[in-house]
């Protein structure tokens, strides 16, 4: 992406503007994002554990149908929105409050990695991962979307999601897989 257009892309370590709310990774996304909170510092394992916590009660409290295993999308519409609404300001407990990292980065979700400028399958349609904050950047909207080749996308995440749910694991959200592990 950098070579596509350097400094257009406003993702950076800091910008946070779509690590907000709450939304369903895979299972064997919540097992990637699991292991790597567990190899933090445990300082640092700490810190992000009570933060996804506090995230998840705050996310039972405006929607009390929310529950384990925190499947943000087996809300109804009315819930979710409650959860969204109580959840907007709430960034993601893998984020680090003071720089605005990603302390799991090499380990973030497919959403996180895909989210952003477009994908363009090899059948020609666009899937838009629309960046929330991207009209403050005028030339972002100009940078062509990236190759995506989906199905081998999808059978990939398929293949890696049953063996995960074969080791017991299961989608939720962040805050859900990080809170399992403890």
């Amino acid at each position: 992406m950098a070579a596509a257009g350097p400094g257009v892309v406003p993702c950076r370590t800091g910008c946070t503007a779509c690590c907000h709310g709450p939304f369903d990774i895979s299972a064997a996304d919540a097992r990637l994002v699991a292991e790597a909170v567990t190899a933090l510092p445990a300082d640092q394992a700490s810190a992000v554990h009570r933060r996804a916590i506090a995230q998840l009660e705050l996310g039972h409290a405006a929607a009390p149908a929310w529950r384990a295993p925190w499947r943000a999308g087996e809300t109804d519409e009315a819930a979710f929105d409650a959860m969204c609404d109580a959840l907007e300001r709430d960034p993601c407990p893998v984020l680090d409050p003071d720089s605005g990292a990603c302390l799991v980065h090499e380990a973030r979700p497919a959403t996180c990695r895909l989210m952003g400028l477009g994908a363009l399958t090899p059948d020609g349609d666009l899937l838009e991962n629309l960046c929330p904050i991207q009209d403050r950047f005028p030339g972002y909207a100009a940078l062509a979307p990236t190759p995506l080749d989906l199905m081998a996308f999808e059978v990939a995440a398929a293949e890696e999601d049953l063996a995960a749910m074969a080791a017991g694991w299961h989608a939720t959200t962040v805050a859900g897989a990080v809170a399992r592990e403890r």
